[in-house]
């Protein structure tokens, strides 16, 4: 594929369009001399037994817009970018204009963005503008994988619950969709041991939530879970300073059941956030973060207007 990027080719692709302009004038002229017959000179292409094609030249209107189409393409390729590698007088390309329009889109977006920098989540939960802007903001970067409700899926987090991984407070959320986040369980049978004692220990978790389990299981269990108490710590409520999720609650990211404990603990898993801080101004991310922060914190019922 080097061969593409040699710069023969851009003399070739230059030579082409100067023979293509200068094979269309030639064309013209030739055909330019051709007068019109006083009788039919007809092709011999017949429609509908009366409607012949005749072989008559081209309106002196048509040659001289033509020829002006020649010209301007002259011109055109002086000016601008046509002729192989040449970037023309005028130095313009794609790239170049979309920088400019990015430029002036970030310029207009920063007056915006001004009026809520120095305001707190708490309060832009408040204005409903602000959580316009930051709704529309969640849904462009957001959604795709947290869902439009926010209430996520299978291995993608519940924005609108207070069960935070790497924390849930507004400074918080604003590091993660800055940063992004890589949450790593890795494979832990080797250290629990063989079947039944992985079984034992996703028993034992289970038991944790208060979720059905098999209590003999889960008491065999309680000593082999020390190996993941590193982690998720010995009273199993996880550490958000690692992203180790609580197991005495009933969020289950990956699947919920001894089967899907009992994978987990197998084969492990590695979930990524990825980071936003090339997509977004850190002023957006700040009305995104509180945006975010706003769907799990609770919304007073709306009081009803007296009647008059």
């Amino acid at each position: 594929m080097s061969d593409f990027f040699s710069p023969g080719w851009s003399v070739y692709i230059a030579a082409a369009t100067i023979l293509g302009l200068l094979a269309c004038l030639v064309l013209l002229l030739v055909a330019s001399r051709g007068q019109a017959s006083s009788t039919e000179d007809s092709t011999g292409h017949v429609w509908d037994d009366d409607l012949r094609e005749l072989n008559n030249p081209m309106p002196r209107w048509w040659m001289i817009l033509f020829i002006v189409t020649i010209v301007f393409s002259v011109f055109y390729l002086l000016l601008y970018p046509g002729l192989g590698s040449a970037k023309g007088v005028l130095d313009w390309s794609s790239a170049n204009a979309y920088q400019a329009e990015q430029r002036k889109s970030a310029a207009d977006l920063a007056v915006v963005y001004s009026t809520y920098a120095t305001t707190s989540a708490a309060d832009l939960s408040h204005d409903p503008k602000a959580m316009a802007i930051g709704e529309r903001l969640f849904i462009n970067n957001c959604a795709a994988c947290h869902g439009s409700d926010a209430r996520g899926s299978k291995g993608f987090p519940n924005l609108t619950d207070n069960d935070w991984l790497h924390g849930g407070t507004p400074e918080d959320i604003v590091e993660t969709i800055t940063h992004g986040r890589v949450g790593t369980m890795p494979p832990m049978a080797a250290a629990v041991g063989d079947a039944t004692q992985v079984s034992n220990v996703a028993n034992y978790v289970l038991s944790l939530s208060g979720s059905p389990h098999d209590a003999a299981a889960a008491e065999a269990g309680k000593a082999k879970f020390v190996t993941c108490a590193a982690c998720h710590g010995p009273d199993g409520k996880g550490n958000t300073a690692i992203g180790s999720a609580n197991l005495t609650d009933s969020t289950w990211l990956h699947g919920f059941g001894k089967a899907a404990i009992v994978a987990m603990v197998d084969n492990g898993k590695t979930n990524v956030m990825p980071a936003q801080e090339k997509r977004l101004s850190p002023q957006q991310i700040h009305v995104l973060g509180a945006y975010v922060w706003s769907l799990s914190q609770p919304h007073p019922a709306a009081v009803p207007v007296a009647s008059k």
